[in-house]
Protein backbone atom coordinates (compact mmCIF):
# COMPACT_ATOMS: atom_id res chain seq x y z
CA UNK A 1 0.00 0.00 0.00
CA UNK A 2 0.90 3.31 -1.43
CA UNK A 3 2.33 6.03 1.58
CA UNK A 4 -1.20 7.66 3.34
CA UNK A 5 -1.02 11.46 3.48
CA UNK A 6 -3.50 13.90 5.09
CA UNK A 7 -3.54 17.32 3.33
CA UNK A 8 -5.30 20.37 5.62
CA UNK A 9 -5.43 23.31 3.67
CA UNK A 10 -6.22 26.92 5.36
CA UNK A 11 -9.41 28.56 4.60
CA UNK A 12 -8.11 32.23 5.15
CA UNK A 13 -6.79 34.83 2.53
CA UNK A 14 -4.10 34.58 0.36
CA UNK A 15 -4.23 30.36 0.07
CA UNK A 16 -3.23 29.18 -3.63
CA UNK A 17 -5.99 26.48 -4.09
CA UNK A 18 -5.20 26.30 -8.25
CA UNK A 19 -1.56 25.09 -6.84
CA UNK A 20 -2.13 22.63 -3.98
CA UNK A 21 -4.86 20.91 -6.12
CA UNK A 22 -2.51 20.89 -9.54
CA UNK A 23 -0.41 18.82 -6.56
CA UNK A 24 -2.57 16.62 -4.95
CA UNK A 25 -3.35 15.29 -9.01
CA UNK A 26 -0.01 15.03 -9.31
CA UNK A 27 0.79 12.70 -6.01
CA UNK A 28 -2.82 10.57 -7.00
CA UNK A 29 -1.01 10.16 -10.37
CA UNK A 30 1.91 9.06 -8.63
CA UNK A 31 -0.16 6.33 -6.23
CA UNK A 32 -0.27 8.33 -3.39
CA UNK A 33 -3.37 7.68 -0.86
CA UNK A 34 -4.77 11.50 -0.27
CA UNK A 35 -7.52 12.90 2.20
CA UNK A 36 -7.64 16.14 2.16
CA UNK A 37 -9.49 18.47 4.03
CA UNK A 38 -10.22 21.88 3.70
CA UNK A 39 -11.40 25.47 5.98
CA UNK A 40 -13.38 27.76 5.04
CA UNK A 41 -12.93 31.07 7.39
CA UNK A 42 -12.46 33.38 4.41
CA UNK A 43 -15.34 32.53 2.69
CA UNK A 44 -17.80 32.14 5.89
CA UNK A 45 -16.30 36.04 6.00
CA UNK A 46 -17.46 36.87 2.54
CA UNK A 47 -20.98 35.16 3.08
CA UNK A 48 -21.70 37.05 6.30
CA UNK A 49 -20.87 40.50 4.43
CA UNK A 50 -23.36 39.61 1.77
CA UNK A 51 -26.09 39.00 3.79
CA UNK A 52 -25.41 40.99 6.23
CA UNK A 53 -24.33 39.15 9.37
CA UNK A 54 -21.52 40.43 11.13
CA UNK A 55 -18.56 38.30 12.59
CA UNK A 56 -18.35 37.64 16.05
CA UNK A 57 -16.15 35.92 18.24
CA UNK A 58 -15.60 34.74 21.81
CA UNK A 59 -12.74 34.80 23.96
CA UNK A 60 -11.87 32.21 26.68
CA UNK A 61 -10.87 33.30 29.92
CA UNK A 62 -7.29 32.11 28.91
CA UNK A 63 -7.30 34.44 26.01
CA UNK A 64 -8.14 32.02 23.15
CA UNK A 65 -10.65 33.69 20.48
CA UNK A 66 -12.82 31.70 18.23
CA UNK A 67 -15.72 32.21 15.92
CA UNK A 68 -18.94 32.57 17.42
CA UNK A 69 -21.50 30.16 16.01
CA UNK A 70 -24.44 30.73 16.74
CA UNK A 71 -27.45 29.31 14.92
CA UNK A 72 -27.66 32.08 12.24
CA UNK A 73 -24.26 31.85 11.94
CA UNK A 74 -23.87 28.13 11.73
CA UNK A 75 -26.31 28.12 8.75
CA UNK A 76 -24.12 30.59 6.44
CA UNK A 77 -21.52 28.06 7.85
CA UNK A 78 -22.48 25.16 6.73
CA UNK A 79 -23.43 27.02 2.84
CA UNK A 80 -19.80 28.17 3.29
CA UNK A 81 -18.43 25.11 3.79
CA UNK A 82 -20.48 22.39 2.68
CA UNK A 83 -22.00 24.15 -0.34
CA UNK A 84 -19.02 26.69 -1.98
CA UNK A 85 -15.31 25.69 -0.58
CA UNK A 86 -16.32 21.88 -0.84
CA UNK A 87 -18.19 22.26 -3.92
CA UNK A 88 -15.13 24.12 -5.81
CA UNK A 89 -12.44 22.22 -4.27
CA UNK A 90 -14.08 18.59 -5.17
CA UNK A 91 -14.92 20.32 -8.95
CA UNK A 92 -11.12 22.11 -9.77
CA UNK A 93 -9.63 18.29 -8.48
CA UNK A 94 -12.00 16.70 -11.06
CA UNK A 95 -10.85 18.89 -13.65
CA UNK A 96 -7.51 17.53 -13.54
CA UNK A 97 -8.74 13.97 -13.41
CA UNK A 98 -8.91 13.31 -10.10
CA UNK A 99 -11.80 11.14 -9.04
CA UNK A 100 -12.77 13.51 -5.77
CA UNK A 101 -15.62 12.89 -3.76
CA UNK A 102 -16.95 15.93 -1.00
CA UNK A 103 -18.35 15.53 1.83
CA UNK A 104 -18.69 16.79 5.41
CA UNK A 105 -18.04 15.41 9.09
CA UNK A 106 -22.20 15.05 9.21
CA UNK A 107 -22.12 12.94 6.11
CA UNK A 108 -21.96 8.80 7.29
CA UNK A 109 -21.03 10.18 10.63
CA UNK A 110 -17.32 10.58 9.78
CA UNK A 111 -16.89 12.69 12.47
CA UNK A 112 -18.59 12.53 15.78
CA UNK A 113 -18.51 15.95 18.04
CA UNK A 114 -19.14 16.94 21.56
CA UNK A 115 -20.71 19.81 21.45
CA UNK A 116 -20.14 22.94 23.82
CA UNK A 117 -23.18 23.79 24.72
CA UNK A 118 -21.82 26.17 27.82
CA UNK A 119 -18.63 27.89 27.05
CA UNK A 120 -17.36 30.61 29.41
CA UNK A 121 -16.25 33.90 27.48
CA UNK A 122 -15.08 37.48 28.09
CA UNK A 123 -17.85 39.74 27.89
CA UNK A 124 -15.93 42.21 26.01
CA UNK A 125 -18.26 45.34 27.14
CA UNK A 126 -17.40 44.38 31.27
CA UNK A 127 -14.67 42.36 30.65
CA UNK A 128 -16.75 39.54 33.44
CA UNK A 129 -16.64 35.97 32.70
CA UNK A 130 -20.00 35.10 31.28
CA UNK A 131 -21.50 31.70 29.91
CA UNK A 132 -23.14 31.49 25.79
CA UNK A 133 -25.33 28.32 25.33
CA UNK A 134 -26.01 28.80 21.65
CA UNK A 135 -23.06 28.25 19.93
CA UNK A 136 -22.70 25.36 17.75
CA UNK A 137 -18.90 24.53 17.90
CA UNK A 138 -17.10 21.03 19.02
CA UNK A 139 -14.21 18.80 19.00
CA UNK A 140 -14.17 16.05 17.04
CA UNK A 141 -13.84 12.46 19.28
CA UNK A 142 -14.46 9.94 17.01
CA UNK A 143 -13.22 9.32 12.96
CA UNK A 144 -15.24 6.70 10.75
CA UNK A 145 -12.04 5.96 9.00
CA UNK A 146 -14.08 2.80 7.89
CA UNK A 147 -15.81 4.62 5.31
CA UNK A 148 -12.55 6.94 4.71
CA UNK A 149 -11.38 3.93 4.07
CA UNK A 150 -13.84 2.43 1.77
CA UNK A 151 -13.63 5.73 -0.34
CA UNK A 152 -9.95 5.57 -0.72
CA UNK A 153 -9.85 1.79 -2.14
CA UNK A 154 -12.47 2.57 -4.67
CA UNK A 155 -10.28 4.93 -6.28
CA UNK A 156 -11.85 8.66 -4.40
CA UNK A 157 -10.16 11.72 -3.27
CA UNK A 158 -11.75 12.35 -0.16
CA UNK A 159 -12.64 16.29 0.34
CA UNK A 160 -13.74 16.85 3.56
CA UNK A 161 -15.55 20.19 5.23
CA UNK A 162 -14.81 20.96 8.75
CA UNK A 163 -18.12 20.06 9.93
CA UNK A 164 -19.20 17.55 12.41
CA UNK A 165 -22.39 15.80 13.86
CA UNK A 166 -23.09 15.89 17.57
CA UNK A 167 -24.83 13.35 19.73
CA UNK A 168 -28.04 15.11 19.07
CA UNK A 169 -27.47 14.72 15.38
CA UNK A 170 -26.58 18.88 15.40
CA UNK A 171 -24.14 20.18 12.66
CA UNK A 172 -21.31 21.56 14.25
CA UNK A 173 -18.85 23.99 13.21
CA UNK A 174 -15.14 21.96 13.96
CA UNK A 175 -11.25 23.23 13.70
CA UNK A 176 -9.99 21.98 10.81
CA UNK A 177 -6.37 21.48 11.80
CA UNK A 178 -7.40 19.30 14.57
CA UNK A 179 -9.76 17.80 12.91
CA UNK A 180 -7.57 17.00 9.97
CA UNK A 181 -4.83 15.42 12.89
CA UNK A 182 -7.80 13.33 14.27
CA UNK A 183 -8.31 11.67 10.20
CA UNK A 184 -4.89 11.46 10.16
CA UNK A 185 -4.22 9.27 13.46
CA UNK A 186 -7.52 7.40 13.19
CA UNK A 187 -6.57 6.49 9.75
CA UNK A 188 -2.40 5.80 10.40
CA UNK A 189 -0.89 7.88 8.08
CA UNK A 190 2.54 8.46 8.35
CA UNK A 191 2.33 12.11 7.00
CA UNK A 192 -0.18 15.08 7.53
CA UNK A 193 0.64 18.30 5.99
CA UNK A 194 -0.92 22.11 6.97
CA UNK A 195 -0.80 24.10 4.69
CA UNK A 196 -1.19 27.79 5.30
CA UNK A 197 -0.41 31.30 3.86
CA UNK A 198 3.05 31.29 5.99
CA UNK A 199 6.17 29.30 5.37
CA UNK A 200 5.81 27.38 8.80
CA UNK A 201 6.57 28.62 11.98
CA UNK A 202 8.33 31.21 12.36
CA UNK A 203 10.30 32.46 15.67
CA UNK A 204 9.92 36.06 15.24
CA UNK A 205 6.38 36.33 13.35
CA UNK A 206 6.24 37.60 10.27
CA UNK A 207 9.94 37.96 9.81
CA UNK A 208 9.97 34.58 7.15
CA UNK A 209 13.72 34.62 7.93
CA UNK A 210 13.63 33.22 11.10
CA UNK A 211 11.59 30.19 10.24
CA UNK A 212 12.11 27.10 12.70
CA UNK A 213 12.54 24.44 10.28
CA UNK A 214 12.35 21.28 12.83
CA UNK A 215 10.34 20.61 15.72
CA UNK A 216 10.85 17.06 17.84
CA UNK A 217 7.88 16.08 19.53
CA UNK A 218 9.83 16.75 23.28
CA UNK A 219 10.01 20.37 21.75
CA UNK A 220 6.35 21.03 21.12
CA UNK A 221 6.17 23.17 24.24
CA UNK A 222 8.44 25.50 23.13
CA UNK A 223 6.99 25.93 20.28
CA UNK A 224 3.38 26.55 21.59
CA UNK A 225 4.99 29.38 23.29
CA UNK A 226 6.37 30.43 20.19
CA UNK A 227 3.39 30.72 17.80
CA UNK A 228 0.98 32.87 18.10
CA UNK A 229 -2.62 33.80 16.51
CA UNK A 230 -3.44 30.84 14.01
CA UNK A 231 -0.33 28.88 14.68
CA UNK A 232 -1.08 27.92 17.61
CA UNK A 233 -3.60 26.23 17.00
CA UNK A 234 -1.75 24.34 14.20
CA UNK A 235 0.94 23.30 16.43
CA UNK A 236 -1.72 22.19 19.00
CA UNK A 237 -3.35 19.84 16.01
CA UNK A 238 0.22 19.06 15.02
CA UNK A 239 1.03 17.92 18.91
CA UNK A 240 -2.49 15.59 18.65
CA UNK A 241 -1.33 14.04 15.17
CA UNK A 242 1.93 12.88 16.53
CA UNK A 243 0.09 12.12 20.10
CA UNK A 244 -2.04 9.93 18.30
CA UNK A 245 1.06 8.10 16.00
CA UNK A 246 1.43 9.95 13.18
CA UNK A 247 5.23 10.24 12.44
CA UNK A 248 5.34 13.82 10.40
CA UNK A 249 3.65 16.84 10.54
CA UNK A 250 4.54 19.10 7.51
CA UNK A 251 3.78 22.92 8.15
CA UNK A 252 4.18 24.72 5.24
CA UNK A 253 3.28 27.35 2.60
CA UNK A 254 0.65 27.27 0.60
CA UNK A 255 1.15 30.19 -1.99
CA UNK A 256 4.28 28.64 -3.58
CA UNK A 257 4.52 25.86 -6.65
CA UNK A 258 3.83 22.61 -5.52
CA UNK A 259 3.10 23.05 -1.96
CA UNK A 260 2.97 19.88 -0.75
CA UNK A 261 5.86 18.46 -2.73
CA UNK A 262 8.12 21.38 -1.49
CA UNK A 263 6.43 20.53 1.78
CA UNK A 264 7.58 16.32 1.73
CA UNK A 265 10.87 17.79 0.39
CA UNK A 266 11.79 19.16 3.68
CA UNK A 267 10.37 23.30 3.34
CA UNK A 268 8.61 24.48 6.00
CA UNK A 269 8.74 23.17 9.42
CA UNK A 270 8.81 19.71 10.11
CA UNK A 271 7.46 18.11 13.26
CA UNK A 272 8.23 15.02 14.05
CA UNK A 273 7.15 11.61 16.50
CA UNK A 274 11.13 10.87 17.63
Amino acid sequence: MSEMIVVKVGGGAGVNLDAVCADLAALAQNGRQLVLVHGTSAAVDRLSERVGVPRRTLQSPSGHVSRYTDPETLELYIMAANGQMNTTITAKLQALGVNALGLSGVDGRLMAAQRKDAVRVIDPETGRQRIVRDDFTGRVEQVNADLLRLLLANGYLPVIAPLAISQACEPLNVDGDRAAAMIAAALGAQVLVILTNVPGLLARFPDESSLVRHVPRANLPRALDLAGGRMKKKILAAQEAIEGGVRRVLLADSRRPQPIQTALAGEGTTITYD
